[in-house]
């Protein structure tokens, strides 16, 4: 079993927001297999099952208690390899269009990876790192602010790019060939 898992918050005040990339992106993998997401209050989770060892998962817990829910997910499910767990989250260390997919390695602070990290004890499962800093410097905007506003227009084809490679690699990793069109 195989669980990818977009971090974000639930609501229509966040969902275009740079903070919910990782929603973005398993609602994109998930529209593309034609499947949707169904709520699971015993796992604080929206869940889309794509074949027999692939979920997608978005957590309901708010970010920066998202390890609740991946907990609760991977216990259901009995993933105790945590090297099946792809999470995909914003990361500011990382400028908007750029992406790394690492193993137990993430930003220096993110306080929905530090939840996870608590509840699973471990940092070694996949960290999804998409790239949402624009500021180019300008550290004036506080960071948990900057992270809530939506991306600027000039920044769209950047990040809309690293959503297809992103999209594409974890369905290529995660699913044999063929499953998406």
């Amino acid at each position: 079993m195989q669980l990818i898992i977009g971090l974000g918050n639930p609501g229509k005040e966040y969902e275009e927001t740079r903070h919910n990339i990782g929603f973005t992106v398993v609602d994109i993998i998930a529209a593309k297999a034609n499947k949707k997401f169904v709520l699971s209050k015993k796992l604080h989770s929206q869940l889309c099952r794509l074949n027999t060892d692939v979920f997608l998962v978005k957590p309901e817990t708010f970010m920066n208690a998202s390890g609740r829910a991946v907990q609760a997910v991977a216990a259901y499910y009995g993933v105790s390899n945590f090297e099946n767990i792809y999470v995909i989250h914003d990361d500011l260390d990382l400028v908007v269009g750029t992406k790394k997919i690492q193993l137990g390695t993430g930003p220096k602070i993110h306080n929905g990876l530090s939840s996870i990290y608590e509840h699973l004890g471990t940092e070694s499962f996949w960290h999804v790192r998409i790239g949402i800093d624009g500021r180019a410097g300008d550290r004036l905007i506080p960071s948990k602010n900057y992270v809530l506003q939506p991306f600027a227009a000039a920044e769209r084809p950047l990040i809309d790019k690293t959503i297809s490679e992103v999209t594409k690699e974890l369905v290529a990793r995660t699913m044999p060939a063929g499953l998406l069109p």
